[in-house]
Formats: C-alpha cells, structure tokens, sequence
C-alpha cells in the first residue's frame, strides 16, 4: 500500500499552527500536535490575562491615590466618595497620574473632596 501525502489544506494548516508557536522551545515548535497544545494554552492564557491586566491596573491606581490622600488624613473610600458628591468626573487612572505628576492640583482636588466627605 503507498503512503498518502495529505494535500495542501493540511499543510497550510499545519503551517499556521507552526508560524503561530515561532519562539516557542523545543518539542513545542517542532512536533505538530505538541505545538497545537501549546498554543491553545498560550491563547487560553493571552485571553485570561488581557482582563486580568485591566484589573491589576486598576488595583495598582487604587493604591496610588490611597497613598496620595492619607497624607491629606482622609482615607480612599472618603475621598472617592466625597469626589462623587462633588461631581467631579475623574477616573482613578487620571486621579493617580495627577497624584504622582502634580501633587499641588491632587491637593486641590483632595481638598474639594473632602469637604465634601466631611
């Protein structure tokens, strides 16, 4: 019986999988079905952590601007608070970047809000 070469479908799929895992190491590159499995937990992965990073952001923004308001003896749950009943619009990423770029205008508006939380 002669061996079957499988036709052009199959080696274009093949050779996506194997474009896809360049960079990978050993078995994980070079063996077809090792690298299939690799790259479906690479993009189980990419996937898991785009919406992790979102939240370690934020986390990360969190604890910056609660460093930047203690000094000020108003705690973060206060200050955001008092920043709503204020009306002042501002995300906790640009609250955390005005704390660290421009600490005088962060007093301003930690003085603002806590008359407000008061």
């Amino acid at each position: 019986m002669a061996r079957v070469k499988r036709g052009y479908r199959a080696r274009r799929r093949r050779n996506r999988v194997f474009n896809a895992v360049e960079g990978f190491r050993g078995r994980r590159k070079a063996t077809f079905a090792v690298a299939r499995e690799a790259l479906d937990r690479a993009w189980a992965f990419a996937y898991r952590d785009r919406r992790a990073r979102k939240r370690d952001f934020r986390r990360l923004w969190i604890a910056r601007i609660n460093a930047a308001v203690r000094p000020h003896d108003l705690s973060y749950s206060r200050f955001i608070a008092g920043l709503s009943k204020t009306g002042i619009g501002l995300d906790r990423k640009s609250l955390a970047e005005i704390a660290i770029q421009d600490p005088e205008a962060f007093a301003q508006i930690v003085a603002l809000a806590k008359g407000k939380a008061a």
